[in-house]
């Protein structure tokens, strides 16, 4: 499993088609092999950031979606029409399939991280 944050700053007045097109792209990652969900999240503090969560079995089924022509389609139009800066992605964790033995305590989280597990 793989977990990756998709982080976009939108021009102002944007949002609402922003999150339209969301909803489409999210009907695309649906029927990707791979995906297991995604989520999107508003930044209350600053109104044009959000970030989306998405979930995938492993890093190819991510890097297939950004491959896509239907990711390139949304990309080239969202920096044309919508993004008012360049999208970050990170990926926050990955998770083998063997499970591991079980740590004393958790290692803090490297600077930048997100610092719930996922």
């Amino acid at each position: 499993m793989i977990t990756v944050g998709m982080n976009y700053d939108i021009l102002p007045g944007k949002e609402r088609q922003f999150e339209q097109v969301f909803d489409k792209v999210l009907g695309v990652m649906k029927g990707m092999s791979g995906h297991k969900e995604s989520h999107l999240y508003r930044n209350v503090a600053a109104p044009q950031s959000y970030l989306i969560i998405s979930e995938w079995t492993d890093p190819q089924a991510f890097q297939g979606f950004i491959a896509s022509e239907q990711f390139r389609n949304v990309a080239n139009w969202g920096k044309e029409q919508i993004l008012a800066s360049r999208p970050r992605h990170e990926i926050y964790g990955m998770e083998s399939n063997t499970p591991a033995a079980p740590a004393a305590s958790p290692p803090p989280p490297a600077a930048g991280r997100c610092p719930v597990a996922h």
